[in-house]
């Protein structure tokens, strides 16, 4: 239901009197008002932004939609509840432009939602790496993962497919280091990882980064017989390998482990004559030693397609990283899409954290759009996850574990052994008495003590302790 003509002149009249930075946005998330204080924040007219639908997603592709994004309300606001959270312009003003903002549900009389009211701090966050998140509430964690995406968003703003880089672990900043490093580099570069981690997208953010960057080609060598493949990488090399070249075609041989005996030397060939006007870049499952070693792939070979090498760990190696990789792909979802979702509620996350994700990130990006599909709130709750997730989750909690053997001899050697020096301790150390406690004679106490490790044993004779008396 649109806002009252009447109730809307007289809001933005008051509205855009004041110094601090107000917006509205009307039930279907169109922007129909922001105040001149808002407008210099965002650094774009009103013109330019009044009219546009905005999405709850972590940036856009120009300025003008990123800012337009940056007011979008959290979905729950359009469900009657207030929301707080972080706003900012575009990736141009960057974290020392961030604010915080309340999100106001606006209703009419008969309680229909209207829009929203967004009311913006006049200042902006300190600067500081964590500023934003410790301005949201710590128990909040769908925002608070909403901003470090949108933080992440921004300095991966010239990256394609950044979901596939994502994560606080250690290891992906050091695949992070490793892309920017060979995106400025030319020499040939192999990725490692399982299937479905997103090898080819990440050579495809690394070959567009280039400045000189042309085509991107991808020749499967799991999927083309030896003629073929030898055909086709002689007709892709005669076509783009030439002198005069002045972009840099990237040739992916995807699976490298793959190529055929018989057209690896060739390739070999290839690879180590630096053609001009091209870069091979190539994918396997596993490190090329091993490819070696197993015999399917020539050491020549795995040398030169080895001078730089990234390897991007499984899910379940960094589950840190899954919920900032879940919740990129939902607001994925939600720029492509009239449906908005905040993110995860926090039992559906522990349960994404928790899966094993054989299928890697192409899985969780599967399950994502399933469960968005499926939500009828303004979240992803438990029962929107696909049923395969909680029979894991179960199967995961029943596990049985494997039986321990049981050693009768050491167990009744741990049993005696305690009866023994209790017999001892009440007998005050004396041999004689603690036998009789024992309904043993003492030179089997003796020996038994021998035997379990309690007495030495090196005399014939053995006698108590110097000072006992029996």
């Amino acid at each position: 239901m649109p806002l009252p003509r009447s109730s809307l002149q007289e809001l933005t009249r008051l509205l855009n009197s004041l110094g601090q930075p107000m917006a509205l946005v009307d039930d279907e998330r169109r922007i129909i008002f922001i105040n001149k204080a808002c407008s210099q924040w965002l650094g774009v007219s009103p013109a330019d932004i009044i009219g546009r639908i905005v999405r709850y997603q972590s940036g856009g592709a120009d300025p003008v939609e990123r800012a337009a994004d940056a007011l979008c309300p959290p979905p729950e606001v359009f469900h009657g509840r207030r929301a707080s959270g972080i706003v900012a312009g575009s990736s141009d003003n960057a974290q020392r432009g961030a604010r915080h903002a309340e999100f106001i549900p606006l209703r009419g009389d008969d309680d229909q939602p209207l829009g929203a009211l967004i009311v913006i701090d006049r200042s902006p966050l300190p600067h500081k790496d964590n500023s934003a998140g410790e301005a949201l509430p710590a128990e909040d964690e769908a925002a608070q993962l909403h901003e470090i995406a949108r933080r992440f968003r921004q300095e991966m703003a010239r990256s394609h497919h950044v979901d596939r880089l994502a994560g606080n672990s250690p290891a992906m900043a050091r695949v992070r280091a490793q892309v920017k490093l060979a995106a400025a580099a030319s020499g040939t570069l192999l990725l490692v990882g399982p299937p479905g981690i997103g090898k080819e997208r990440i050579a495809r953010t690394i070959h567009f980064a280039q400045p000189s960057a042309g085509a991107f080609l991808i020749v499967s060598c799991s999927a083309l017989p030896a003629e073929q493949l030898r055909a086709t990488l002689a007709s892709l090399i005669n076509r783009h390998g030439h002198p005069a070249a002045t972009s840099i075609t990237t040739i992916l041989l995807a699976d490298i482990h793959a190529v055929p005996a018989d057209v690896q030397p060739e390739l070999a060939r290839w690879l180590a004559a630096s053609l001009p006007g091209i870069r091979f870049m190539a994918t396997s499952a596993e490190q090329t030693g091993e490819l070696v070693a197993s015999g399917n792939l020539r050491s020549d070979l795995a040398h030169l397609t080895s001078t730089l090498v990234i390897e991007l760990p499984p899910l379940a190696q960094r589950r840190e990283d899954i919920p900032l990789i879940a919740q990129l792909l939902l607001e994925d979802l939600n720029g492509q899409s009239e449906k908005q979702l905040r993110g995860f509620a926090p039992e559906a996350m522990d349960q994404l954290v928790q899966y094993g994700w054989p299928g890697q990130i192409d899985e969780l990006a599967a399950i994502a759009h399933e469960a968005f599909e499926r939500a009828e709130g303004f979240e992803v709750m438990l029962a929107d996850l696909p049923k395969r997730l909680r029979q894991a989750a179960e199967a995961a909690r029943f596990t049985r574990q494997p039986a321990e053997p049981i050693d009768l001899e050491k167990f009744l050697a741990r049993v005696e052994t305690e009866l023994i020096e209790r017999a001892m301790r009440q007998a005050k150390g004396n041999k004689t008495q603690a036998a009789r406690l024992l309904g043993l004679n003492r030179p089997r106490l003796y020996r038994r003590m021998v035997q379990l490790g309690l007495e030495r044993g090196d005399t014939d004779e053995p006698g108590d302790a110097v000072g006992q008396s029996e």
